[in-house]
Order: C-alpha cells, then structure tokens, then sequence
C-alpha cells in the first residue's frame, strides 16, 4: 500500500490533520495506522483506509491498568503484525457507567464502559411514541456534556402525529441550545437539515433507548438496509430492541455512523459536573441564592424555589436536576475512596516488600 493511498484512505475515515501531521507515520516505529470500526468480543474489526480485517490486541492491553485505553469503536490505533499495539489519544469517548453499577451503595470506582471513541457529534435519538420522556433527554444531555461531546436531538417517528411541534417545543424547553429536529426515517420527512452534522469524514453516533428507531434512522441515512429493525409492538407501542453491535459505518456522503444498542440504564461515570450544561437556567439563579450552599429545597431566599412558585422552572425539571447532582457528588465521592483506598493498598505493599528484604538481608535494619 502506498504512503499517498493510505493517507488518503484515512482521512475519508475521519483522520484529522491536527490529530497528527502525517498518518502514513506515527511516533512508535513506523507501525501501521488504523481506525478501529468494529468490537467483537476480543476482536476487533480495523481499517487501515485499504482494507478492513479482523485482529486481536496486544495482551498488555487487556491489563486492568490499561482498561480506559482498551480499544473501542471510533479509535485511532497503532497496527504491529496483525495486532493492536497501542491505542492513540483520544479527542472524546462517549462513556456511561457500567450497567447494573446505578444506584449500589459499596465503595470502589464506577466502571465505564466506552461506547464510541473521536466524535464529531451524537445523535440523542428518541421515538416520538411511548419513548419519548423529557426527564430522559435531560439525562442523556448530561451524559454527552460529561464526555465533551457535542449533542443533537433527533425526535424520531414524526409520522406517528399530525403534527409533532409541540413535541418539539417541549423538548427545546429542557435542551438549551442544543438542535432538536422531529423526523420520519421511514418517510423521510424532516431528513434535510440533517446533512451539516454529516459532513464527509466526521464522525456521529447514535444513542437512545431499545426500539427508539435507531437502526431505520441508520438505513435511511445509508440508502439501503444495513441495519436490521423490527415492527413496533402493538402490546408496548414501542420499537423492539435490534442492534446488537457497534460499528462504524460509512455512508454514502462520506460521514461515519456508529450505531449502538439500546441503553437501558443511563448511568454516569464522569467525575466533571456539567449538569450546568444541561440546567443553565437552575444554575444561572443558584448564584443568585441567599446562601451559597443553597440545596434548592426550603431555604428562605432561594431563587430557584422562587422561580418554581411563579412557574418560571417546572418542579419536575428542578427534581431531575436535584438528582443528577446527587449522583454525580457521589460519583466523586466514590471515585475519592477509590483513590484513598488505592493509596492505602499501595503503601500496605510497599510495607510488605520492605519486610520481605529485611528478613532476606537485602535491607540492613
């Protein structure tokens, strides 16, 4: 394969220039540059902007240590002999909690779970039918900011309402600045203004929840049938469950799209508070509070309690937005015991080793 070809091939699979001044050649020996477009188990589907195969990853990758950096779909890696050597940096990975993590009450770190790595945008998709929840949207926009990720909300199955504006107008009333747009994939209604957001190489994933319509959005986009989808469930009114995998997918434009399967629990891992993000104008009368402490729940001066009493904030948003920042000063709380912890168990080792010499001379006392 030639220097010009690889290059070219890269960057129509999103490489950016800044990333590095020449993808043909990299810091660590002249290994091989490639985007790494699917998971499979503990395989990995690569492209090298040539070819696409399937490799394994250096066992040093599968270190605990090494967890945050283990390769994901989306990620810019280093190709030694058919194997992943070493993953490079990150400009942004879309994180949550691992499943199940939500709500447990032991000590000890969050696990993260990496859904999609060197975004451009994602795509918060929800259905326009019993899928369609504010509170969620709001949790979702929490979760983006948190990872440093750009968001756009897609209100997808417009076509389930005559009229879906105020659908709209709801969800630009939790999703400050952020785009909303209401579209049919199936009719492909209200598709155009997505084309700025596809640009040829940038990079979008999709997320929401099973049956949200995700996968149809995906073949739409594509212009023939990637993804497989279901009917709508007549006995939930909503979308099944389909996509099983993420993978990065080229389309027609030249954009990338990742899809993802169905999240069920958004839990948040990140540490960064960026509720503010998502709650500007619950943060905006925070500063204007009696007390700076202020918990927004029966202070004497508080704006925010203010603001709910006039309706100027809805009580549901300042709820959602009560619980987001506790999970998220506990997060850090738990993140901080980790670390104490980590510390203790450091130096409970180092002890040992110190004894360990004495005892075998190696040490004088």
């Amino acid at each position: 394969m030639s220097t010009q070809n690889h290059a070219h091939g890269l960057i129509a699979l999103g490489w950016d220039p800044a990333h590095s001044p020449s993808p043909d050649r990299d810091p660590d020996g002249g290994k091989i540059v490639a985007r790494v477009t699917g998971v499979r188990k503990n395989r990995f589907l690569v492209h090298d902007g040539q070819h696409e195969q399937l490799v394994t990853a250096r066992g040093k990758l599968y270190q605990a240590g090494n967890k945050d950096l283990f390769p994901a779909t989306g990620d810019w890696v280093l190709m030694n002999e058919g194997q992943i050597a070493s993953v490079l940096p990150r400009k942004n990975a879309l994180s949550r909690g691992a499943s199940g993590q939500q709500g447990k009450k032991e000590s000890g770190a969050v696990k993260n779970q990496v859904i999609a790595t060197n975004l451009d945008r994602v795509f918060i998709v929800c259905g326009l039918d019993r899928d369609f929840s504010p509170r969620r949207i709001e949790r979702y926009l929490t979760l983006v900011y948190n990872c440093g990720c750009t968001p756009v909300v897609l209100l997808t199955k417009a076509d389930l309402h005559a009229d879906p504006t105020s659908f709209v107008h709801e969800t630009d009333s939790v999703a400050f600045g952020v785009p909303v747009h209401a579209i049919s994939a199936i009719n492909k209604e209200g598709m155009a203004p997505l084309a700025p957001y596809l640009e040829p190489g940038s990079t979008v994933a999709l997320i929401g929840s099973s049956g949200a319509g995700k996968s149809t959005l995906v073949n739409a986009l594509a212009g023939k049938e990637i993804q497989a989808t279901k009917e709508v469930s007549h006995a939930v009114g909503k979308g099944v469950h389909t996509t099983t995998t993420r993978d990065l997918i080229r389309l027609p434009g030249g954009a990338l799209l990742i899809d993802n399967p169905g999240i069920r629990e958004i839990a948040f891992w990140d540490t960064d508070d960026n509720a503010q993000s998502t709650f500007p104008e619950i943060e905006a009368l925070s500063e204007m509070c009696r007390f700076s402490d202020c918990t927004h729940t029966n202070e004497p001066g508080c704006r925010v309690l203010e603001a709910c009493e006039s309706g100027d904030v809805r009580r549901e948003r300042l709820a959602s937005y009560t619980k987001q920042k506790r999970e998220l000063d506990y997060l850090a709380l738990r993140e901080t015991k980790s670390a104490d912890r980590l510390e203790k168990e450091r130096w409970k080792w180092v002890s040992l080793e110190m004894k360990q010499m004495k005892k075998s001379g190696k040490m004088q006392k």
